[in-house]
């Protein structure tokens, strides 16, 4: 069974599936079903990849990690996404970006997560 929200991997092709609506299905891709992405909620390494949210009037930055993560085009942060009561944003990054997005919104951030291309799901509430 689905969640909303959540995400699945193609641990084949590489292909990522965030679920719009819960079901009781198993996703498939390339023959195989599909890997549940576990939200990482504690650091380990030196790279830092929890997300980092400040409010700023009616804006909220989110950075990734204490110390700024790399941004190289073998490892960086895919996208940035944070939730709130109404729904979800997303910003997609890229090699050279700085690992960062500004939302603009006065509602409150339930939790945000960021998806690093070797170290997978992260998340803050």
């Amino acid at each position: 069974m689905t969640e909303k929200l959540q995400i699945y991997k193609c641990d084949i092709c590489g292909n990522i599936v965030l679920v719009m609506h819960s079901g009781v299905g198993q996703l498939v891709c390339c023959g195989q079903p599909m890997r549940l992405m576990e939200e990482k909620g504690e650091e380990s390494g030196y790279e830092k990849h929890l997300p980092v949210v400040e409010r700023v009037g009616g804006e909220v930055r989110v950075k990734i990690g204490s110390i700024p993560h790399p941004m190289e085009e073998d490892h960086y942060i895919e996208w940035i996404e944070v939730e709130t009561e109404k729904g979800v944003m997303v910003r997609f990054l890229k090699p050279g970006d700085k690992p960062e997005a500004v939302f603009k919104t006065d509602e409150e951030i339930l939790k945000a997560r960021d998806y690093c291309n070797l170290h997978g799901l992260w998340m803050s509430r």
